[in-house]
């Protein structure tokens, strides 16, 4: 169990999807430049197979934008994305009405 102060401590933000390279040989990661408002944040994510690049640009996506940094395949990643995995399928937590970038998420 978490408790309500530890969960407080997200800093979960609506970011848009900037733009989306694929890592050079992965089969799953894409490198992602998301605008979280305010500064650019580079994300590695797995979701090559499910989400091609050209469907990621310009995705309006939750974004939990204050993790420590990691590297994953040498790159670094500022941050995680939010989806939802039903069985092997993934699908991007978004918004069902318009929010402004970098607005936070409660």
């Amino acid at each position: 169990m978490v408790s309500i102060n530890e969960f407080q401590k997200l800093d979960l933000r609506v970011g848009e999807v900037i733009s989306a390279d694929p890592v050079e040989g992965s089969d799953k990661l894409f490198v992602l430049q998301v605008d979280i408002g305010g500064r650019q944040a580079q994300l590695v994510a797995g979701l090559k197979g499910h989400y091609t690049a050209d469907e990621m640009v310009g995705k309006k996506i939750i974004v939990v934008a204050n993790l420590d940094p990691a590297k994953i395949r040498g790159i670094e990643s500022q941050g995680m994305l939010l989806a939802a995995l039903d069985g092997s399928t993934i699908s991007l937590l978004t918004l069902d009405k318009d929010a402004s970038v970098g607005s936070k998420v409660m």
